[in-house]
């Protein structure tokens, strides 16, 4: 357990515990550490604040924070380079920092991210590509790209980022981290930079499973649980990629067959076919209605800052304003169907697990549209229904990942607790 060391030596040196943070960070190679970091950590500033949060349930715990939440004096960019008064700094701490600090974690910086957090695979023209730790050449994958990095690398033990479209969970089964996406519409990212509003949520990653879950019980303390007599085995079923259309590689389906063979068994074909129905055309409808929220977002600089924006980001918030209308209607058919299907499921099961990608870390050269589509098909059923979901790693053969996502109808599912306890005992 990480949290275990840092918080030893939080208690013993909160110099001490910030000199480390530097020391990991300067270990990295140059470009990554500009790569990933957008304030990066300074010893004083993190001493002092380990030092006023030691008492708490995640005291002393040095924490990334991705560059799209409020801290009181410093900028809020969404790592794009438009001008600074468009973002000036902000007044106080964000509701998602508030509750950190309230928690006893320590700031130890702000991350980067793939531009305006539109993006999966860790891409950022302005700052460097933010690469995978132990894989140079391979993404980290996004867009909490910079979140990930600093986990993966040993840099802090646990990293805050957004999940609208699979920015937490791509990034946490390239890398190997737990990552946990909770739902929309709530405080901690209200007040946020946003991408598309009603797909956003907050989220964070930890190298840990039981780090993962001291983490939940900091940030959302569970109610009660049942007395045993009413409790009953948790229901749940697996379906492998192809249930929406993409192929994942050999080796990387038979990994994840195995590492949930013991948790569901295989969705039983009425259900499968029911899923993919609802779901085959769901990376179509994620685009076309994020696509649309995020150009009302940009709208007012958009065009105005063009030369600003990395071209693929920019292309990706334009096509917001040119879908027909008759996409438009597709989507939100496709949406109600999706929510449909999701209510249904939960009145039998209590959670889903799919595959989190179906490849490993991508190189530069297969960060391709394609491959982008193949995430986002497997990302999207959860993030049209607004679900929150745990994403476990799984190792595969000579050191990379992927991992599985644990698709759950609440943030404090007792499910999730049961599969971090059981992970944390592996």
């Amino acid at each position: 357990m990480a949290f275990s060391f840092w918080q030893s030596l939080a208690r013993q040196d909160p110099l001490a515990a910030a000199h480390e943070v530097l020391h990991r960070s300067a270990a990295l190679p140059p470009a990554q550490q500009a790569a990933i970091w957008a304030i990066p950590p300074t010893a004083d500033a993190l001493a002092a604040s380990i030092a006023a949060t030691r008492d708490g349930p995640l005291g002393g715990i040095p924490y990334a924070l991705k560059d799209l939440f409020h801290v009181a004096g410093l900028p809020t960019r969404g790592s794009g380079h438009l001008p600074p008064e468009l973002f000036p700094p902000a007044v106080t701490d964000g509701h998602l920092a508030r509750a950190l600090a309230a928690a006893g974690a320590a700031l130890a910086g702000k991350t980067h991210l793939h531009e305006f957090a539109y993006g999966l695979t860790g891409e950022n023209p302005h700052h460097g590509d933010v690469e995978h730790p132990r894989f140079p050449g391979r993404t980290s994958g996004g867009s909490s790209s910079g979140s990930a990095a600093a986990v993966a690398a040993g840099v802090v033990p646990l990293s805050l980022g957004t999940d609208t479209g699979g920015s937490i969970r791509v990034p946490a089964a390239f890398c190997g981290l737990y990552g946990l996406r909770l739902t929309p519409g709530d405080a901690w990212m209200g007040d946020g930079f946003p991408l598309a509003p009603s797909f956003d949520t907050v989220g964070w990653m930890t190298a840990d499973a039981a780090d993962m879950l001291a983490t939940l019980n900091a940030l959302l303390p569970s109610t009660p649980s049942p007395s045993a007599a009413t409790t009953r085995p948790a229901r749940g079923l697996f379906l492998p990629a192809e249930s929406v259309g993409v192929t994942g590689e050999a080796g990387v389906a038979a990994a994840i067959a195995a590492a949930v063979r013991d948790w569901a068994p295989p969705a039983p074909p009425e259900v499968a076919r029911e899923f993919t129905a609802a779901h085959i055309a769901g990376a179509t409808t994620y685009s076309v209605l994020q696509s649309t929220e995020a150009l009302a977002v940009h709208s007012a600089w958009l065009d105005r800052h063009r030369d600003r924006y990395g071209e693929n980001v920019w292309k990706l918030i334009d096509r917001g304003r040119h879908w027909t209308d008759a996409q438009r209607a597709d989507a939100a058919f496709s949406l109600a169907a999706v929510r449909r299907f999701w209510t249904q499921f939960f009145l039998a099961y209590d959670f889903l697990i799919l595959p989190a990608t179906p490849f490993p870390a991508l190189t530069k050269a297969e960060c391709t549209p394609a491959n982008r589509a193949r995430l986002l098909a497997l990302t999207a059923p959860a993030s049209l229904a607004g679900l929150p979901v745990l994403t476990v790693p799984v190792a595969l053969p000579g050191g990379l990942s992927t991992g599985v996502q644990l698709i759950v109808n609440q943030c404090r599912s007792p499910v999730l607790d049961e599969v971090l306890r059981r992970c944390a005992t592996c």
